[in-house]
């Protein structure tokens, strides 16, 4: 059987969000040892709650919510790729040397995989236009990363995200790719069918190709 790698965090009170976001809570309802019949919770997150799918309507009014999204996307092979870049702008000349060949979906693994996930990072290194150009001159219909954002932490108009949004490349992010050795595997990360909000967590998935 071939490995399967979980390339997902872990939704819990203790997991680390995007500053000012709602954090993940819960509260027991119902307790079968105070005599209900069953354990029942409510919870409480946002839809960028780790790893996560981006909708289009993130960044503009008029874009799909995640119920409408094409699923085509998150499903299939996946390139995975680590690069050294610790801060900046990742750009294709990150990428040289690697074998690419056939390329439809990209998850790009940096140092920010290794925090702990109580740790929030600020100064992550983070795709560029150029590289979205150059995703999409190949084809490409997925970037995935292990940063919080395909954008800089500070940035405010998010260039990134409507480059992707232009080309119709869907995008993944806070991947934790701890512990994946690079290379082409399948990719399994579906959106749930969540209608009017801004995106989507997903339980993202690897498995290794025959």
């Amino acid at each position: 059987m071939p490995h399967i790698y979980d390339i997902s965090r872990t939704i819990s009170p203790e997991l680390a969000v995007w500053p000012g976001d709602e954090p993940f809570s819960f509260e027991q309802v119902l307790s079968i040892e105070d005599g209900g019949s069953v354990n029942l919770t409510t919870i409480t997150l946002s839809p960028h709650t780790g790893t996560h799918a981006d909708a289009p309507w993130h960044c503009d009014s008029r874009g799909a919510h995640p119920a409408d999204l094409s699923l085509e996307p998150y499903i299939g092979p996946a390139h995975v790729v680590t690069i050294e870049r610790q801060h900046g702008g990742i750009t294709p000349a990150d990428l040289e040397g690697r074998d690419l060949s056939g390329l439809q979906r990209l998850l790009i693994h940096t140092w920010v995989s290794d925090l702990p996930e109580t740790q929030w990072p600020e100064d992550f290194p983070y795709p560029t236009v150029e590289l979205v150009d150059w995703l999409a001159e190949r084809g490409a219909v997925l970037l995935g990363v292990d940063m919080p954002s395909v954008d800089s932490f500070h940035s405010t108009n998010l260039p990134v995200h409507r480059r992707l949004q232009a080309h119709g490349i869907a995008n993944l992010e806070l991947l934790n790719l701890r512990g994946v050795p690079d290379g082409l595997y399948e990719l399994v990360a579906l959106p749930l069918k969540l209608g009017g909000v801004c995106g989507s967590p997903v339980r993202a998935v690897l498995r290794g190709l025959e």
